[in-house]
């Protein structure tokens, strides 16, 4: 059995971090939801950007797109949301199958709206509204203006895919937001079913370190934070408050794990994904790492539900100086520092595209 089917058996999904209208047309997508249990996907700005810009395969919808005076943004949404509605269709018997648990695809709301939440609830019900899929979330970020944004397009129904969560009490801040938006909406006598996940990046920690700590202790502090956090989300799944949900048919706010692509060439390209095993969560892969782990992976313990040594490691990097809360704080900051760069990148690339493919299509024009 394929390592792959084994983290699926033992009930953690596997989640493609990555999405390309080529992968759409060669069947790519399909094969790796036929051999390696691949249940959803999730896409970003900087995916997007890598697809535009290192293939064809948008250059006919760019050029339509141009010549009806469509540009930036609206273009940009326009072509993500073609590519994601057809990856949810391919995962909507997943969907269907789980009651609404697994097969979900996500799109995110333009990285520029991070601390905008009255602009985040907007573009979050637009997106929503325009895709038209029942498994489709909408990527919004757990930053301080971002949690309201979450309540509220909960609220309103729209499925939230939160992102950017490095800590525990990020998480714990991102749940909260889910269950006020899921309690507004019981008091409202409105259907209490409308799915989420939050997730933790993980590798971006041992990056953050890997120059400050002992040989000893990298590629060791992103997996503790994950421990840590999932013990604090299995507490939630048993505690009465969500259990009251439960009973009125609403469902828990999964736990992810992203950017759980190995970032050290010394260690093995599937750490974080044999590291975080865990029932009833997810985790994003990259290509390379799918191919990798379903190539030589072991799956080896389970995470155990009361964090295991998460602390004592964790104590392990404060006597070194690492303040993880400072850290988290950093990095979620950095995070979205990030995220915007790749949207002005991907905003750039179409706008250069849009124009080379223009001035193409004229020489071609004037040709006899």
């Amino acid at each position: 059995m394929k390592p792959t089917q084994q983290l699926h058996d033992l009930g953690q999904s596997l989640w493609l971090d990555n999405i390309t209208r080529g992968m759409l047309t060669d069947g790519t997508l399909q094969r790796y939801i036929r051999e390696f249990a691949v249940t959803g996907l999730t896409s970003n700005p900087t995916i997007f950007d890598k697809a535009i810009k290192d293939a064809d395969f948008y250059d006919a919808a760019i050029r339509q797109q141009t010549a009806e005076g469509k540009s930036g943004e609206g273009l940009f949404f326009d072509l993500a949301i073609e590519d994601l509605t057809r990856a949810a269709d391919l995962f909507r018997p997943v969907h269907d199958s789980t009651g609404g648990v697994d097969g979900w695809v996500s799109l995110e709301v333009s990285p520029l709206l991070a601390h905008d939440t009255v602009g985040t609830i907007a573009a979050a019900a637009n997106l929503h509204r325009a895709a038209q899929r029942p498994n489709l979330f909408i990527k919004i970020p757990g930053t301080p203006e971002g949690v309201p944004a979450i309540e509220e397009s909960i609220f309103n129904g729209v499925p939230v895919n939160v992102t950017l969560l490095f800590s525990r009490e990020q998480y714990l801040a991102a749940a909260e937001a889910y269950m006020r938006g899921i309690e507004r909406r019981i008091a409202a006598g409105l259907d209490p079913m409308v799915g989420s996940v939050a997730s933790i990046f993980v590798s971006r920690w041992d990056v953050a370190v890997k120059d400050k700590v002992p040989p000893q202790l990298r590629n060791r502090l992103g997996i503790a934070i994950a421990k840590r956090t999932y013990k604090a989300y299995r507490e939630l799944l048993i505690s009465p408050r969500w259990r009251q949900f439960e009973v009125v048919g609403a469902r828990s706010q999964r736990l992810l794990w992203a950017s759980t692509g190995t970032k050290d060439p010394d260690v093995s390209d599937a750490l974080y994904i044999e590291s975080l095993a865990a029932p009833d969560t997810i985790n994003t892969i990259p290509d390379k790492t799918l191919l990798a782990f379903a190539d030589h992976g072991e799956l080896g313990g389970v995470l155990p539900d009361d964090g295991g040594d998460a602390e004592d490691v964790l104590a392990e990097f404060a006597r070194t100086g690492v303040d993880d809360t400072a850290l988290a704080a950093q990095l979620q900051r950095e995070g979205t520092e990030s995220f915007d760069k790749s949207w002005n990148d991907l905003m750039d690339c179409i706008a250069s595209k849009s124009t080379m493919l223009e001035k193409l299509g004229q020489t071609h024009a004037r040709k006899p």
